[in-house]
């Protein structure tokens, strides 16, 4: 993603050209990439300078309060060149020269109050387009979005050629599958750069930056990118046909999702080479070791029977203790999987472990118990001793030995009869070897300005749970290199393409010898791709409670492993930085910068400047990204505040759908804010999310994990809401049978923390807010549970109103001027309807178009001429001339052309006589024939409802 906010440079009256603003934001800076051999020498030093960087900045912008909410969102499209003689359709490799030539028609346009900015991406057939100004905190400026994105398209159109169209499609669906005849001009398969068995190096953008990048995460990698999604089974998909047990459709029954585990691919490509990939399924109690393959998870009670002793460390691996992680405690239900080459080691869902007693067999720390146990520990919170093997008690009287003996008299050891074998299942997979098949792709992705420093973290917290939710809703991508997917999002494809990690920091034993220069030595354990889901909460949150330990991280949520840079940790701390943002920084700094350009090493100044930093910040790709100001260069460049980027979404076909889901995804943030709400769940749970988010019809079929109570519980609360009632129930309940929404009143209850109350802050922060998620003695693990998009989104009992039914209650709260509230609504309930099944995702509709092609041989294989009549429907239901019921409903997108994208200046140049004389006699000639046509007086009609009609252009 490109800074968002460097857009608005283009606004200021000092016009700065495009190409001043990529040098000054420092993402596309002009120069030479060095080589990989050369940029090794200096990667130590980038890291150290990038966290100087850091810290300049922040002790510079920390205090910065008061910012209003500014955001904006931005669209990648795709050029294709169609060839309707032989039915295909290939990349247009031309995006740069229109790029360009929208770019010197926005300058001369600036005066327009609306406009856009270009800038270039991965692809040569690819531009991005972001609005040229951002959008304002006040509810009309949420009818600016689709108008916006209907005048990116509408000005696209004018650089387009009679046969290239540019649909808002996540991938082109034979990327890779047609050798050198795969754009115009064409490109031969492989180069230097990619060194690919499917496309050319020439389909990349020129821009050095870019194929610098895929050949240095080629090169630190020390081999190709491998990239492996399943396979759709359709009836005669030839690489089904000779495998006994397999039959058409899902792997693991109608009721459950194919669970594709992407980046743990290690062990079936070992075992089974490219062609096949392991894959589970998701609503079981299997997940997947670090080789990839699937176990069965039991849970165990925590009691360290011996005096003092409260509870244990975390390991990151056996034998080495994580003394900064929050430890489970005596009473704790843990939950993992035995480790069969190491025994007497459990390793936990959230990626750490435990032994299951002491080294000499005499204290038993670990009770294998039923799994429908469940914890009742009350005193979590409680801090403990620094004793490295065992945790001791602060207060000796708080530990209940009785609580636990009982517990532990309870749990039943139910063991299960062994693993499913079926569980294990072997697919075969659509291979892919080049960053190109991921950063190919399409994408959605908003960027908001937040108040301050903590309302941003908070902020990056919330979505981060959100990003599984809107991915799976908004789903896309079921193509790949001429193949039908048995998946239907892009997220994984992505990470796997950019995955450079070396075979030891993947938990694989070999590889390269230690090496000094890149970080970790290459060695140390990374748990995912640089392209993944975030690894840590962010809000740090604040206490009064005088027993808690100051700047202590609560590890409750941050419940799977953070590997991080252990000398910036502690550079970070020294420089006075709170421990989990320290930790955030420290853990995208054990990554590698991957382009370093000549002349921008030690010739950067680390008090004024923050490319080191940014450079390694901008590819870390996590599903939120948090976003420091940026440094000034001078007193006219704009403000621009903290802020948090949601990045999880796919793209849509439809102006309306993509406008649809910003201005969802805007609402919500304004709701958790208003309305104190608490979306925190475990990221063990976020991170299961994601992988179910991926599955075919996840959107309608998949359940997800989500909070069950959207405030912070009240102290002693277990979860269940035994001691706390839930604030929506005296609304009567939102649940998708009854329906009927939150009261005002009762919202109005919920957000009356206003200063007079003495329950929030100057600023107007909740003293919930400030302590969120935990409640000083009560435990998280009831508080959330399996829901489908439906309930999530609309509703489920008396307890959770559904997050549309919030945003319907937030614009009454705001009194939302009527003309904005009418198209929100249609928003709304288009997103209520695709939740709930009614209409389908973009995914779904591609794969039913497929599959119901006359050309189609029921073989997984998409062919050119299919590929042609769904791309040209894709334009076509994009500029309105295609209505699709099952996507849209009863919404008519109004047709998009490319006639009236810029505004025409009143010239008072004088025109010659033949010009004159010509346009007289056409205007003439046209008068007549109205006038043979208009109805008699007595026949008009005013339509009145045209009067009322919005009007999106």
């Amino acid at each position: 993603m490109r800074e968002w906010w460097g857009c608005y440079l283009l606004s200021l009256p000092s016009l700065l050209s495009v190409s001043a603003f990529t040098l000054k934001m420092g993402l596309l800076k002009v120069g030479v990439p060095q080589p990989w051999d050369k940029s090794k020498k200096n990667l130590n030093y980038v890291r150290e300078a990038g966290v100087r960087q850091f810290i300049s900045t922040y002790n510079r912008v920390k205090d910065l309060k008061g910012d209003e909410l500014m955001w904006g969102d931005e669209i990648e499209y795709g050029i294709f060149v169609l060839d309707a003689q032989n039915k295909k359709i290939r990349l247009s490799l031309r995006a740069k020269d229109v790029m360009d030539n929208l770019n010197e028609k926005e300058e001369i346009h600036s005066y327009e109050n609306e406009g856009c900015n270009w800038v270039p991406e991965y692809g040569a057939w690819m531009i991005e387009a972001t609005p040229r100004r951002p959008y304002s905190g006040y509810s009309s400026d949420l009818l600016r979005v689709e108008r916006n994105m209907r005048l990116r398209r509408k000005r696209l159109l004018t650089e387009l050629k009679e046969n290239e169209v540019a649909p808002t499609v996540a991938v082109f669906p034979l990327l890779g599958a047609l050798g050198d005849d795969g754009s115009v001009p064409p490109t031969k398969i492989g180069g230097p750069v990619t060194e690919s068995e499917y496309i050319g190096d020439g389909i990349i953008n020129p821009h050095p930056r870019f194929a610098a990048l895929s050949a240095n995460i080629r090169k630190r990698r020390g081999e190709k990118v491998n990239i492996r999604v399943p396979l759709f089974h359709d009836t005669n998909t030839p690489e089904y046909a000779n495998r006994d047990g397999f039959t058409p459709g899902s792997c693991c029954g109608d009721d459950r999702l194919l669970l594709w585990r992407f980046g743990k691919g290690d062990v079936s490509r070992e075992k089974y080479g490219n062609e096949f990939v392991i894959v589970g399924c998701s609503n079981t109690e299997t997940e997947f070791n670090d080789d990839g393959e699937p176990v069965t998870l039991e849970k165990w009670l925590v009691n360290v029977d011996c005096v003092g002793c409260k509870g244990l460390f975390y390991r990151s691996e056996p034998g080495v203790i994580v003394p900064d992680a929050d430890w489970p405690r005596n009473g704790d239900i843990v939950v993992g999987c035995e480790v069969p080459d190491v025994p007497g080691w459990v390793r936990l869902r959230n990626g750490y472990y435990l032994p299951m007693e002491s080294d000499d067999g005499e204290i038993k720390f670990l009770h294998r118990v039923s799994t429908k146990t469940h914890a009742k520990n009350q005193q979590k919170e409680a801090l403990g001793s620094e004793t490295p093997l065992f945790r001791g008690s602060m207060d000796k009287t708080a530990f209940d030995a009785g609580n636990i003996k009982v517990a532990l008299e309870k749990a039943v050891l139910e063991l299960a009869d062994g693993a499913d074998d079926q569980l294990s299942i072997v697919r075969p997979a659509i291979h892919m070897d080049a960053m190109a098949f991921g950063m190919g792709c399409c994408c959605l992705q908003i960027t908001f300005q937040a108040t301050d420093i903590d309302e941003s973290r908070f902020l990056y917290d919330q979505l981060a749970v959100m990003a599984p939710i809107l991915m799976a809703l908004t789903a896309s991508t079921p193509v790949l290199r001429g193949r039908l997917a048995d998946t239907d999002c892009r997220w994984g494809i992505i990470s796997e393409c950019v995955d450079d990690r070396r075979p030891g920091e993947r938990g694989r034993k070999g590889g390269p010898d230690p090496d000094s220069e890149v970080a970790g030595k290459g060695y140390r354990r990374l748990y995912k791709s640089r392209y993944d889901s975030i690894s840590t909460f962010l809000y740090q949150g604040a206490s009064s409670d005088e027993n808690q330990m100051n700047n202590r991280i609560l590890n409750v949520y941050n419940d799977i492993p953070v590997p991080i840079d252990e000398d910036k940790y502690r550079e970070l701390r020294g420089a006075g930085i709170d421990p989990l943002l320290s930790q955030h920084i420290a853990h995208i700094f054990v990554r590698d910068p991957l382009v370093i350009f000549d002349g921008a090493v030690e010739e950067v100044d680390d008090e004024t400047q923050t490319e080191h930093f940014e450079s390694i910040q901008s590819t870390n790709w996590q599903s939120v990204r948090w976003k420091p100001p940026p440094p000034r260069s001078g007193p006219n460049d704009p403000h621009i505040g903290w802020r948090t980027e949601f990045r999880s979404m796919e793209i849509q076909l439809t102006d309306f759908e993509n406008a649809a889901f910003t201005t969802f995804v805007t609402l919500l943030n304004r709701v958790i804010l208003t309305f104190d709400l608490n979306l925190y769940i475990p990221l063990s749970r976020v991170d299961a999310n994601m992988q179910r988010a991926h599955g075919r019809d996840a959107a309608v079929r998949g359940k997800f994990f989500f909070r069950r109570h959207l405030a912070p519980l009240e102290k002693g609360d277990d979860g269940y809401g035994e001691q706390y009632a839930s604030m929506f129930s005296s609304s009567g309940g939102s649940s998708l049978e009854t329906g009927p929404l939150p009261t005002i009143s009762s919202m109005e209850d919920l957000s009356a923390t206003d200063a007079s109350s003495g329950n929030s802050d100057a600023n107007g922060v909740s003293e919930k807010r400030r302590v969120a998620p935990n409640a000083s003695g009560g435990t998280e693990e009831n508080s959330y549970e399996e829901m489908t998009l439906a309930e999530i989104m609309v509703g489920k009992g008396d307890y959770f109103p559904g997050l549309i039914p919030l945003v319907h209650a937030y614009l009454d709260y705001i009194q939302c001027d009527s003309v904005t509230l009418e198209r929100v609504s249609q928003y709304l309930d288009f997103i209520e309807k695709r939740a709930t099944g009614q209409l389908v995702t973009p995914a779904t509709w591609i794969r039913n178009f497929i599959r119901s092609h006359e050309d189609y041989k029921f073989d997984s294989v998409v062919s050119d001429s299919i590929a042609y009549d769904l791309m040209v429907a894709c334009q076509e239901i994009g500029e309105g001339k295609r209505h699709v019921p099952e996507l849209l409903g009863d919404i008519k997108i109004k047709p998009i052309a490319a006639s009236g994208a810029y505004t025409s200046k009143m010239d008072s140049r004088r025109a010659n006589n033949a010009q004159i004389v010509d346009l007289l006699a056409r205007y003439a000639e046209r008068k007549q024939k109205v006038g043979d046509r208009r109805p008699s007086s007595s026949n008009r009609v005013l339509k009145t409802s045209s009067i009322a009609r919005l009007d999106l252009d």
